[in-house]
């Protein structure tokens, strides 16, 4: 559709405020009031739901495993890990296999309150070569964990709370009962502080310590054996190709049961092949629902302001009523009526949408140096990290999202204007004469 200048003009002269038509001016401005709102808050949610989800998902994959081979025996314990770690680092698309023994402890410190942890026991090698790991030490050193040796590393925040830094000292007691003289005591260990990190994401920083394999075989009562062995693959995407491949591995075949879980079986050993995805399934499920609802929800603010423009653009048909008729009798056609009303809406649609856009981008890019602006002036963190896991709130713009809210919310506000230039277009010149 071609617009040419006179519609231009018209429409843009109708939608600037005259004193007698200033009710109307300002529906119209707060229609695109709320276009710009309804589009500058749907680019900054989805933008931190973007955002929250590749940073939950790098923070859970670069921290733990992307598929987990555990015996599926009575004990639960792989004897002969060894083996299975050497067979498994030659398959192809597997980047590293790493054998812990892992159970759930309780942590003192310096502090009379303690707290409930999660151990990891992995060899110093291991440990090392997770590159999250490495790269978030804020205190201490790697090379100081050493096997045959009493020491941890844990989180920063857990420390904190246990009261606790490097080079002091943490007692874990586990759940498992030994007998003393006769008297059954909890196992426990004191361990040596080395290095504490902060991969930003609370859930791991408030509750795991690493520990050397061999220490963790003693305290678990696993000598001989490991829990979980943990395999990282090289591509994200291969994960489930590769079950059969680990299982062929090993001499065993891949087998699921009814409820889907993987198995690799074989005449001496089974075991049971766990993954990411099954692990946080209900996690990333419920994320997703939530940026499908929020999407839903402040998508109705546009729809609201288009309605906005429909009540605003028919008050101007009918304020404008004497006009049409004059510009019909001297010659313009309904099509040139419609589209003077339909620049007219649209106009409201697309600059709204514009700044909208503006808007949101802007927040975006700086919704973490707002939050902490809220933290400082009202002393409340809207984003906290107990509830939401992660210490810095992420967003990330998604260009393509953000023009498919636009397309959006140019064609809402395109419809909107569709009815109130039709009903111009359809106007009668004698009868607007005759009652002006």
């Amino acid at each position: 559709m071609i617009f040419n200048s006179f519609e231009r003009m018209v429409a843009m002269r109708y939608l600037r405020a005259r004193r007698q038509e200033g009710f109307v001016s300002v529906i119209a401005g707060f229609s695109l009031l709320g276009i710009a709102l309804g589009v500058g808050t749907l680019i900054v949610v989805m933008s931190v739901m973007n955002g929250f989800h590749v940073e939950l998902l790098s923070k859970i994959l670069g921290f733990n495993s992307h598929l987990s081979l555990s015996s599926s025996s009575g004990n639960g314990v792989v004897t002969d890990f060894d083996a299975v770690t050497e067979k498994l680092r030659k398959v192809p698309g597997i980047a590293s296999v790493t054998p812990t023994v892992q159970g759930q402890v309780f942590a003192t410190g310096t502090r009379t309150n303690g707290t409930g942890a999660l151990v990891k026991s992995v060899r110093p090698e291991d440990l090392q070569s997770r590159s999250l790991i490495a790269g978030s030490i804020v205190d201490g050193s790697l090379k100081d964990f050493v096997a045959d040796d009493d020491v941890a590393v844990m989180g920063a925040k857990l420390a904190q709370s246990i009261g606790i830094g490097v080079g002091g000292e943490v007692t874990v007691i586990t759940p498992l009962l030994t007998n003393v003289m006769g008297q059954l005591i909890p196992r426990m260990k004191t361990l040596r502080v080395v290095a504490l990190f902060d991969v930003g994401m609370y859930q791991y920083d408030n509750s795991i310590i690493f520990m050397p394999l061999e220490t963790g075989q003693v305290l678990f009562q696993k000598k001989g054996g490991v829990t979980d062995v943990e395999i990282m693959a090289k591509n994200i995407q291969d994960v489930p190709s590769l079950k059969p491949q680990i299982c062929a591995a090993l001499g065993t075949k891949l087998d699921f049961n009814a409820g889907r879980a993987a198995y690799c079986t074989g005449n001496k050993s089974n075991y049971v092949i766990g993954d990411w995805e099954q692990a946080n399934a209900d996690f990333f499920t419920a994320v997703e629902v939530e940026r499908t609802v929020m999407f839903l929800i402040l998508t109705l603010i546009i729809i609201v302001a288009a309605f906005n423009i429909i009540s605003g653009q028919i008050m101007m048909v009918k304020d404008k009523g004497r006009n049409i008729a004059i510009m019909r009798t001297m010659g313009a056609s309904r099509g040139t009526i419609l589209r003077i009303f339909l620049i007219s809406g649209a106009s409201i649609g697309v600059i709204g949408t514009a700044l909208g856009c503006i808007l949101g981008y802007a927040f975006a890019a700086n919704v973490d140096r707002i939050r902490h602006a809220i933290q400082d002036i009202f002393g409340v963190d809207p984003f906290n990290p107990v509830v939401y896991f992660l210490s810095k709130l992420p967003a990330i713009v998604d260009p393509v999202e953000v023009g498919l809210i636009s397309l959006m919310s140019l064609a809402l506000t395109l419809l909107a204007s569709l009815y109130p230039a039709w009903r111009a277009a359809r106007l009668d010149p004698v009868e607007a004469l005759r009652y002006e």
